[in-house]
């Protein structure tokens, strides 16, 4: 089964810049191949703020929202996080998102794309890496970044030199820790053994 991996769009802000990004980006995937790749945008979803009263880890959702949330993250056995930086952060829809489940993300691997002003949105990468680990999630090494400016210049997205590399070598690393998580979760108790 080919190995299928989400992008998530991490910015429900009006005007984002984001979702022209986030094309790019999911083309350059499809492009590269070795996986299954889709576009999961935040804003499609309509979460809101987190109104589930048990602790997630449990999985006994009350809400149709949750449930089809936690069906598609089930879903991936990886993601890339495209995710801008809100002073020194990243979105609280990110967050958000992300507080909703908790086993639906364990052991599945993660790359993170930023963007940003000068810094092309580190401090909002780091930051997420820290909540990913809590989650069981493996981030990898390869970290793209992009600078609104000059990105954004034209008033269009244009990717800048070796950024398509970037994403590339980063993809390379989500597929590869993808593909060996997903053996990790089916010998885990209670899933299927792949035998």
């Amino acid at each position: 089964m080919a190995l299928r991996i989400g992008i998530i769009l991490g910015s429900t802000r009006p005007g984002r810049r984001g979702d022209q990004i986030a094309s790019w980006v999911l083309d350059v995937a499809r492009a590269h191949g070795g996986a299954d790749y889709e576009l999961i945008d935040l804003a499609d979803h309509r979460l809101g703020n987190l109104d589930e009263g048990l602790n997630p880890s449990l999985r006994q959702y009350e809400h149709p929202h949750t449930h089809a949330w936690s069906a598609l993250i089930e879903s991936f056995d990886g993601f890339v996080f495209l995710v801008p930086e809100y002073n020194h952060s990243f979105p609280g829809a990110l967050k958000n998102a992300l507080d909703y489940l908790y086993r639906e993300w364990n052991d599945k691997a993660a790359g993170i794309i930023s963007y940003g002003g000068r810094a092309s949105g580190v401090r909002a990468a780091e930051a997420l890496r820290l909540v990913l680990a809590e989650l069981g999630v493996a981030t990898v090494r390869a970290q793209p970044g992009v600078p609104l400016i000059p990105t954004f210049a034209t008033g269009g997205f244009v990717a800048g030199d070796g950024l398509d590399t970037a994403v590339i070598d980063m993809l390379d690393q989500v597929t590869g820790w993808a593909r060996a998580l997903r053996g990790v979760r089916e010998t885990e108790p209670g899933q299927a053994s792949a035998a």
